[in-house]
C-alpha cells in the first residue's frame, strides 16, 4: 500500500510540476486541489506539502529559463521584497484560520483569486504601446529574448514598475495563505500591468515562486503544517515534471501558452469554490 501511495504521489507531483512549470503557476495550485480531492489530505497539509514542491518547481523551470535568457533576473529581484514581505503576512493569516477551524474560507478565497486571474487575462485579448514611466527607466526594466517557436529576437521594456510591488505584495499575501507560489497573480501582474511579454512574465514568475514559497513554508513549518514523507514525495515529482514542463514551454507559441493558462484556472477555480461551500 505504501508503494501505491508513492507512486500515486509522484504522479500528482509530474502533473503538478509539469502544468506549473508551463504556465507560471508554480505547481501549487494544482498540487492542493489533486491531493484533497484525490487522496483527501487536508488543505492545511497540502498548502504545507505544495510550498516545499513550489520550491522544487522554481528550482528546475527557473534554472532552464535563466540559462535560456528569458527570464529577466533584473525584475525578478526588484519585485521579491513585496511578495516575501506579503508570504509571511499570509502565512501567518493561514495559521488562525486553520486554528480556528475555518478551512472553507481557505477554498473559496483561493477561487475567487483564480476567478479574479481569469477576468484579467480574458480581458486583455490585445497588447498596447505602454510608454515607461520614470521609475522603470531608472531602473532600466528592459530586456531581450529569442523565441524559439519562431526564431525572432523579443525587446521589451517593463512598465508601472510600483503598480507590479503593489500585485507581488498581493501575489505574497495569497502564497503564504493558500500555500502556493502565487504565481498566477505575479505573471498577471508583469503581463498585464508591467506589459511585458507572456513568455518573459511566465519564466519570471518560476523564477520568483521558490522565494515566495520559502518564506510562506517557514512559517507553515513552525505551525507543524509541513509533514516530510508527502512534502518529500510530492516535490520529488513536481521537480521532474517541471524539468520536462520548462522544455516543452519554449517551443509553444506564446498564444498557446495563454490559452494553457486560462483553462488550468477556469477548471481550478470552479473546483476550489464548490469544495469552499461544502459541494
Amino acid at each position: 500500500m505504501s508503494d501505491i501511495l508513492v507512486l500515486v504521489l509522484l504522479l500528482i507531483g509530474v502533473t503538478a510540476g509539469f502544468i506549473g512549470a508551463l504556465t507560471g503557476l508554480g505547481g501549487g495550485v494544482v498540487l492542493v486541489p489533486l491531493l484533497t480531492l484525490l487522496l483527501g489530505v487536508s488543505i492545511a497539509y497540502a498548502s504545507g506539502a505544495s510550498l516545499i514542491a513550489t520550491i522544487a518547481t522554481s528550482s528546475a523551470a527557473g534554472g532552464v529559463y535563466i540559462r535560456d535568457r528569458i527570464t529577466n533576473v533584473k525584475i525578478g529581484m526588484s519585485l521579491e521584497i513585496a511578495t516575501t514581505l506579503g508570504a509571511i503576512i499570509g502565512a501567518l493569516i493561514a495559521g488562525l484560520i486553520y486554528a480556528a477551524g475555518l478551512d472553507s474560507i481557505v477554498y473559496i478565497v483561493f477561487g475567487l483569486a483564480l476567478l479574479s486571474s481569469i477576468y484579467l487575462m480574458v480581458r486583455k485579448r490585445s497588447r498596447r504601446k505602454v510608454a515607461q514611466d520614470s521609475t522603470t527607466k531608472r531602473l532600466q526594466l528592459t530586456g531581450e529574448y529569442t523565441d524559439a517557436a519562431t526564431g525572432r529576437t523579443v525587446r521589451y521594456y517593463g512598465a508601472r514598475w510600483w503598480a507590479g510591488e503593489a500585485v507581488m505584495l498581493m501575489a505574497g499575501v495569497l502564497s503564504g495563505l493558500l500555500g502556493i507560489g502565487s504565481g498566477a497573480l505575479k505573471v498577471l501582474g508583469m503581463d498585464w500591468v508591467m506589459n511585458l511579454p507572456t513568455k518573459v512574465s511566465t519564466a519570471t514568475s518560476n523564477f520568483m515562486i521558490g522565494v515566495t514559497a520559502a518564506a510562506g513554508s517557514v512559517i507553515f513549518w513552525e505551525l507543524g503544517y509541513v509533514q516530510p514523507f508527502l512534502a518529500g514525495t510530492t516535490a520529488i515529482g513536481v521537480l521532474a515534471g517541471a524539468v520536462l514542463g520548462s522544455v516543452v514551454f519554449e517551443r509553444l507559441a506564446s498564444g498557446r501558452v495563454r490559452l494553457l493558462f486560462i483553462f488550468v484556472l477556469v477548471a481550478l477555480a470552479a473546483e476550489m469554490l464548490l469544495r469552499g461551500v461544502g459541494l
